[in-house]
């Protein structure tokens, strides 16, 4: 049985894997088209490598995606999070747990999952061919022509597609021409682009915060980093990712709303500031910052309501407190566009999840083709690919 791979990422070797370690007398031969394989993984986590996330339970992790919720839980049924720990400490890759739940190695270096997936790989006689891009795939009877870039066919008896998403449409069109029904493709993990804005001299400062997409239901909490362009971080990217469509059909203009408090409300932080009126009611408002923002952004909030920061607190009027506390719960900004990278660009649509099975991966439209769903952490890195077998197939799963 000769297997082709196309991708050479996280999905591409962990199916490589999967492949030869269930059908050892099996041909397997992973293509990509650049020099550069695990690429994404190299660079993920901030080059650290965020593996997976410690979230046990198949139901409550798929309910973190933003899409294909029924799907992800089938599939996370059959390979979990503990199985992708236990796989990667076999060999000799520990992972450790922080705070905000991810998982790194221990040795906090990506190159310590790439040099596992990759001695994994050449242990196993797997053929990686290098600047070898496949152009085409073709039915031939009970197998597939494989068309290469250097003007060679060859025939395989089954094909794993790991090449991730794209926003292009004509990408998938040879998988079109194959029978597929093809989900218009969304960008799904991207940064806000708030040009001349003034908060981006304070780039490199992280606030927590609650974001909202005015005029719809999209709303993410978590971290938000100001950068050169505007916004990014956790909080922007989830929101980019659950609202990925309705951005879309915005043509990525719009307004979001802010709350700096991490969500506490107007009624809330009026509250407070009054309970600790006797800390701060005697200082000067620059110097005293009841919420504990950084203090390049609690200078800004104060520029932008017109307080001087030389004011003591309890000398503020009314109207100019209201003015901050506004600020600080209801901030908004205008978005006239997005920034993308590619170690955090996702795309949303691409082939028909009722075309997959959850269960192997394998197309329910053509046999012997397998599609594993590529989906991603909230901070865009890629989780390790996961596999089982399943009766005499290989299921490949890229999370």
């Amino acid at each position: 049985m000769r297997v082709a791979i196309i991708g050479g990422g996280a999905a591409g070797f962990f199916s490589a894997i999967s492949a030869k370690t269930n059908h050892s007398n099996a041909e397997v031969v992973l293509f990509e088209k650049t020099d550069k394989p695990l690429a994404k993984v190299r660079i993920s986590g901030g080059g650290r490598c965020n593996v997976t996330h410690a979230c046990h339970g198949a139901r409550k992790l798929a309910s973190n995606y933003p899409r294909g919720e029924r799907f992800l839980r089938k599939a996370f049924e059959q390979f979990a999070v503990k199985d992708t720990v236990d796989w990667f400490a076999q060999r000799n890759v520990d992972l450790k747990t922080e705070l905000d739940g991810r998982m790194f190695p221990t040795t906090d270096d990506s190159r310590s999952v790439i040099t596992a997936l990759m001695d994994e790989a050449e242990q196993l006689k797997i053929q990686v061919r290098l600047k070898c891009a496949v152009i085409g795939i073709e039915r031939s009877g009970d197998r597939f022509q494989v068309s290469l870039s250097n003007d060679c066919v060859e025939l395989y008896d089954r094909v794993i597609v790991t090449t991730g998403g794209s926003p292009k449409p004509e990408t998938y069109s040879w998988l079109k021409a194959l029978g597929h029904t093809i989900v218009p493709p969304a960008p799904s993990l991207f940064t806000f682009n708030m040009p001349a804005d003034p908060i981006r001299e304070l780039m490199g400062v992280v606030v927590p915060a609650r974001v909202r997409i005015i005029g719809t239901d999209v709303e993410s909490k978590g971290p938000l980093l100001i950068t050169h362009w505007g916004m990014s971080g956790p909080a922007i990217l989830r929101a980019s990712a659950w609202g990925a469509r309705v951005l879309q059909e915005r043509g990525y203009n719009f307004s979001v709303q802010i709350n700096w408090l991490a969500g506490m409300s107007e009624d809330h932080a009026r509250q407070f500031l009054t309970e600790h009126a006797d800390e701060f009611d005697r200082k000067q408002i620059g110097n005293a910052n009841p919420f504990t923002l950084p203090k390049r952004f609690w200078s800004f909030i104060l520029n932008k309501a017109g307080v001087s920061s030389e004011s003591i607190w309890s000398q503020i009027p009314k109207k100019d407190k209201n003015r901050m506390i506004d600020l600080l719960t209801n901030d908004r900004y205008e978005v006239r566009g997005k920034t993308t990278f590619k170690e955090e660009f996702v795309t949303a649509g691409g082939i028909s999840l009722e075309e997959v099975s959850p269960f192997t991966m394998q197309s329910t439209v053509v046999p012997e083709l397998y599609l594993p769903v590529r989906c991603w952490t909230s901070m865009g890195s890629p989780v390790a690919s996961i596999f089982k077998r399943h009766g005499q197939q290989a299921i490949s799963q890229a999370c």
